[in-house]
This record gives structure tokens, C-alpha cells and sequence, in this order.
């Protein structure tokens, strides 16, 4: 049976981030929330009856990580990704937000840098900051609403005698780009001349639209002795971030070894039963459910689109290639951040991420989440029409 993505799941009082804090994030419960990404739809059925298995053995003890959760992360990226993956190449971690941070005290020391390319999700800058580090920022391009690296720039970056670490996001969270073979392989000839390691997250690798080009894993283009770490899971292809496990594949015994040191050192090695299980389970069934939500994300983006150049031209967005997040210019709204969000919260009773919080280069500009029902989606699109007619026409 086709799944109804259409249909809608009450979230509210199940301890949702998104959900039920409403009034700790927007200072009022009546926003339709689009904003932390997480999406509102079923996760697959497989990882559901997985977990409820798992749960029926009354025990829930400290739990190994099994030779099949390996199996079945190194079966996905090949089957979906033409990535090979040695066993032995894999750590897994609480996380990638925690593998961020982690990284910063594996390949740097206090006061040296690390580059980050803004607008960029905000933990890049926070892990950054919290390990006692330096933001680099190498900010990104934005041509006729596409936006592009600034090589040149990251060159310069890179070769601040101060620089170690560069952090990539692929596909990019905000902004949607889904990077191609020639800009990566231009950021791995950059990182081998300036001896950088690369911590390239790569978390929304599977949510590509089917109309734009596939998503080239980095590791794909390496060399033999790149300092290269790729972090992946399965929390935002099949949407159960809640479970927190994620994975690393790092070919180099000793930046594996560093890494793991310091998830050592925080007593971080250890994963819950129910983690494991659903990690396993959407990478080994999880494929139908994803080939069917991306057709229906690509007519969510869509909707969108032609909904804001038809009713709402004050609004205008870069059209995203991956991830289920769009980034919105609002500047012919109001410059001004502060109104910006007071206008959105307020006015138009809608929940999203400030632009701001990406970076001074998302100033004027709003993050939607369009992981949920097209119904919810077009009720949010009329609510910001209206108020944009009431406040700025």
C-alpha cells in the first residue's frame, strides 16, 4: 500500500522539541511549528515493529553494537552510494552534533581553527566555540539565489598557519546544496595542500530530490592518506533522531584512534538497546519507505515554491537539491531580525529557525522545515499570505 504521507500524527504531549516547546521557543503554544528538523511523518514501519520486538524482551541492559548493525550501514553505502566501507573503518558515536565537538579536541588545540562555511547549522559554530576553538568562517556565495563556495577564500583559510580542522556540510544544511564531484574534489586538493583533516557531515545524504543530481559521498574521491572523517546516520533519512546513534567512518587508524579517545575520555562509548535496533532496521528495510517520501518531499518544495512566486513574492528561496529544508529570503519583507521573527511568530502564528542563528550572512533570511503534511504546509503558506497582506501591503 502506498503510504499517505497526507496524513496527520498528533505530537503534541510526547515531549516533542518541536512540538511541545512551543511556548519555551516562540513564547506562545498557537505557531505551527517548522522548524527543528525533525519531520512529522511515520518512521518506517519495519523500524516500528523492530523496535516493539526489541521491546518485548523485558531487559535492557548495557547492549554490545552487533556485527549486523555494522553489516547493514556498509551494505546501505554501497547499495545506494557506491561507498565501499571497511569494517574496521567504522566508530560509532552518540551523535554527529557530539562527533563535531569531538573532533575539534581530537585534531586541534586550543586557540587554533577551524573552518566553517555560513550559513551553516548552528552546532558548527557552538562546537567550535565550546572546545575553546577559532571560527574560521569561509562564507558561501550566493548568485541569482544558488549558492557556491568561495574557493579562493577557503585557500586563504586554509592557510592561516592556525588552521587544522575543516568542518563541510553535505549536502548543506540550510541552504540545500547537494555539493558536485568538481567542488569537492577542489575542497580535498585544497585540504591536502594545507594538511587539514575534513570532518565532512553528511547526515542528509539520502534525502536528494529525484530531480537533482545524486549526492557524491567525499570519501568517494579521496586519496590514500586524506585526512578524512565522514559522519553519517540513519536519524534523518528514516526520522528518528530521538534515537541518537550515529557512525564514523574513518580510514586512518590513528584519527580513528583520536577520535575514540576522546569519546572515551567522556565515557561516551556506550548506546541504549533501542538505538541499535532502529539504526539496524532502517538501514536494512527503511529503502521503500525513502523512495517513496522523496517524491512527496519534492512536491512539498514545489508547493512552496510556486505558492510564494504566485501569492507571496515578498518571499523568495533558494531552491534546495537535498535535505527537507528550505532557506527563505525574507528581506522584502523587513531587514530587521528582531521584526523578522516577531512578525513570523506574531503576526503570522509560524514557527521557524531565524536565519540569523546560521551567521551573519543569514541575516534576513528564515528556515523552513517542509518534513510534514501538504495540508499543514499550505494552512502555514495562507497564514503568512494573510499576515503579509494585514502588515507590509
Amino acid at each position: 500500500m502506498p503510504i499517505d504521507f497526507d496524513k496527520s500524527v498528533i505530537r503534541e504531549q510526547t515531549c516533542s522539541v518541536k512540538f511541545d516547546a512551543r511556548r519555551a521557543v516562540f513564547g506562545k503554544e498557537d505557531v505551527i511549528p517548522l522548524w527543528v528538523a525533525d519531520m512529522d511523518f511515520p518512521a518506517p514501519e519495519a523500524v516500528t515493529r523492530a523496535l516493539e520486538t526489541r521491546a518485548r524482551h523485558p531487559i535492557y541492559g548495557y547492549t554490545l553494537f552487533p556485527d549486523s548493525l555494522y553489516q547493514s550501514m556498509i551494505d546501505w553505502y554501497r547499495d545506494r552510494h557506491g561507498w565501499t566501507i571497511e569494517r574496521e573503518w567504522i566508530l560509532m558515536a552518540p551523535g554527529v552534533v557530539p562527533s563535531l565537538h569531538a573532533a575539534c579536541l581530537a585534531f586541534s588545540e586550543p586557540g587554533e581553527g577551524v573552518i566553517i562555511q555560513p550559513p551553516v547549522y548552528p552546532p558548527f559554530f557552538s562546537s567550535v566555540k565550546r572546545t575553546d576553538r577559532t571560527v574560521i568562517e569561509n562564507p558561501l556565495d550566493c548568485v541569482d539565489g544558488r549558492y557556491t563556495m568561495d574557493f579562493e577564500h577557503l585557500e586563504q583559510c586554509a592557510a592561516r598557519d592556525d588552521a587544522r580542522l575543516l568542518v563541510l556540510c553535505s549536502p548543506h544544511n540550510p541552504v540545500g546544496r547537494v555539493w558536485t564531484d568538481e567542488e569537492l574534489r577542489a575542497v580535498l586538493d585544497i585540504a591536502r595542500r594545507h594538511g587539514l583533516v575534513v570532518l565532512s557531515d553528511e547526515i542528509h545524504c539520502d534525502l536528494v530530490y529525484p530531480d537533482k543530481p545524486t549526492h557524491c559521498m567525499l570519501a568517494r574521491l579521496a586519496e590514500a592518506g586524506d585526512a578524512l572523517v565522514t559522519a553519517v546516520a540513519p536519524s534523518k533519512t528514516f526520522n528518528m533522531p530521538g534515537l541518537g546513534l550515529s557512525a564514523l567512518v574513518i580510514p586512518d587508524p590513528d584519527r580513528r584512534r583520536a577520535m575514540k579517545e576522546v569519546f572515551d575520555s567522556l565515557h561516551m562509548g556506550q548506546c541504549n538497546p533501542f538505538s541499535i535496533t532502529g539504526f539496524e532496521a532502517g538501514y536494512r528495510h527503511g529503502g521503500p519507505w525513502l523512495d517513496e517520501l522523496m517524491p512527496y518531499l519534492q512536491q512539498n518544495r514545489d508547493f512552496v515554491a510556486d505558492f510564494l512566486a504566485q501569492r507571496i513574492p515578498e518571499v523568495t528561496m533558494a531552491v534546495p537539491e537535498g535535505t527537507y529544508l528550505l532557506w527563505l529570503d525574507c528581506r522584502g519583507l523587513t531587514p530587521d531580525d528582531k521584526a523578522l521573527k516577531q512578525f513570523f511568530v506574531q503576526d503570522a502564528g509560524i514557527g521557524m529557525n531565524p536565519g540569523a542563528t546560521f551567521g551573519d550572512n543569514g541575516r534576513g533570511f528564515m528556515r523552513m522545515n517542509i518534513g510534514c503534511p501538504r495540508p499543514l504546509l499550505e494552512q502555514a503558506l495562507e497564514r503568512i499570505e494573510a499576515a503579509v497582506i494585514r502588515r507590509f501591503r
